[in-house]
């Protein structure tokens, strides 16, 4: 079956392309409500494309929010069922001025193709869809059970998914979860995500002054809300990268020296990492290797300051107040509330006097870590080693998706991460991108992928 597969999906090459292209025109931005209509304009478009690739019971449900479009293909009670998860809306744009071309209207160039969502999350939801129509119409047949549900909220938390999945628990009944959410370590190197780190997300608030005050007839004599903020940041890590809330590491769990052997394995650098990131150089927790700090250790970061006068000019003012936006990603097994307790009452001791300090937590979320042994994982590495040539590396997130831990404590089944973002890809930049061959062999691989989880169970 496979170079009939292969035939199939080369003769359809050109019309998958263009359905993608069609897909991702659709400005289905979840952050503005001007998009609304488009939201649910693109929520059609996918559930048609989803029938039109031969899907079952194809719905679109309604939420306070974005609709998910669900489906399935039931072909054997006795065979494993697959559920598969992603989300058709997108990030904004802006800034709008640093796209080489209209961010909605795709464009080709060396080999990729740009537009908001070609590869966080249109193409990898798209993929599973053309996979899926690949093997129903083209007569290869299921082997398993597949079901869909894609939704519309990702991009602004997934406000209404918990309440979906709890309610509709029978219906996504299923014996794995597959989400392709993710990226690859290498344009040509297949990868599989083995953990995530999780996220707890605060905003740290300093009060002084009622008012905003003349910083020549007060300066030095009054407290200034935006050096005490600079003063407490600067105490949250230590001169060797490391987190000072105290208890912070209790429960980070000790990397593994065959993790750290097979790490050190992968075809990766510093000098690369460096050139994609356009910073001047590297950074973080001492002892430990670039990957390592970015998957396996907790880390800690100033995400936004806000205080006193930000416009052109000068304005010689003592801010009256101060915020900073503070995230810190987590790995397993740091409880993410335990986290923000913890940051709390430590970021309230540094409080000077003279100012008053308040931390409002904002969200959380749990880490995640999968089983590389496990028949699931090695089914995909054997879909992507056929479809890419070469055995997949298995790979760390440094993301979060707290959604993941949702689904399994919800459908009780594992999850797999398989992931065909490229490195670099601009997900939630200007000039957002995907290889175009990467795309079709992404294609390729879902559509092996159901012989493998037939083989191996789950």
């Amino acid at each position: 079956m496979s170079s009939d597969l292969t035939a199939y999906l080369r003769s359809n090459r050109e019309r998958f392309e263009q359905e993608f292209v069609d897909f991702l025109r659709i400005p289905s931005v979840s952050t503005e409500k001007r998009y609304a209509e488009d939201v649910a304009r693109c929520a059609e478009w996918l559930a048609e494309i989803v029938r039109e690739a031969g899907m079952d019971n194809v719905e679109i449900i309604p939420t306070e929010g974005n609709p998910f479009v669900v489906a399935e293909k039931m072909v054997d009670p006795a065979a494993p069922t697959v559920l598969v998860y992603g989300h058709y809306d997108v990030q904004p744009v802006d800034p709008e001025e640093l796209w080489d071309a209209p961010p909605f209207e795709p464009t080709y160039k060396n080999g990729r193709i740009y537009a908001r969502g070609t590869n966080d999350d249109k193409g990898q939801v798209l993929m599973h869809v053309q996979a899926l129509e690949a093997r129903i119409k083209g007569g290869f047949g299921m082997p398993v059970n597949v079901k869909l549900c894609f939704e519309g909220e990702e991009e602004i938390g997934s406000i209404n998914l918990e309440t979906f999945l709890r309610s509709a628990a029978d219906r996504l009944a299923c014996d794995a979860v597959i989400v392709s959410d993710t990226g690859m370590l290498g344009i040509d190197i297949p990868s599989i995500g083995t953990g995530l780190r999780g996220i707890a997300y605060l905003e740290v608030f300093v009060d002084g002054p009622a008012g905003d005050l003349h910083s020549g007839s007060y300066g030095g004599a009054v407290v200034n809300p935006a050096f005490a903020l600079a003063q407490i940041i600067s105490k949250l890590k230590d001169e060797d990268g490391r987190v000072t809330v105290p208890g912070f590491y209790d429960r980070v769990r000790p990397i593994s020296e065959t993790i750290r052997a097979e790490t050190r394995a992968l075809p990766f650098t510093d000098e690369e990492f460096i050139e994609e990131t356009g910073a001047p150089a590297l950074d973080g927790e001492a002892g430990y290797s670039t990957l390592e700090r970015l998957w396996y250790r907790p880390a800690l970061d100033v995400n936004g300051m806000i205080s006193g006068f930000t416009g052109d000019g000068a304005k010689t003012v003592l801010p009256a107040k101060a915020s900073a936006k503070i995230s810190m990603r987590l790995v397993a097994d740091q409880d993410p509330d335990e986290i923000a307790q913890l940051f709390t009452k430590y970021v309230e001791s540094l409080a000077p006097e003279g100012v008053t300090v308040r931390v409002v937590p904002a969200h959380g979320g749990w880490p995640w870590s999968g089983d590389p042994d496990s028949p699931l994982f090695e089914a995909a590495a054997q879909a992507l080693e056929d479809s890419f040539g070469r055995r997949p590396v298995y790979i760390g997130e440094g993301g979060s998706i707290p959604i993941i831990p949702l689904f399994e404590e919800v459908l009780k089944g594992p999850v797999l991460l398989l992931g065909f973002a490229p490195p670099g890809g601009n997900a939630h930049a200007p000039n957002e991108w995907m290889d175009v061959e990467t795309y079709h062999k992404g294609i390729e691989t879902i559509a092996r992928l159901y012989d493998e989880v037939a083989a191996r169970g789950i």
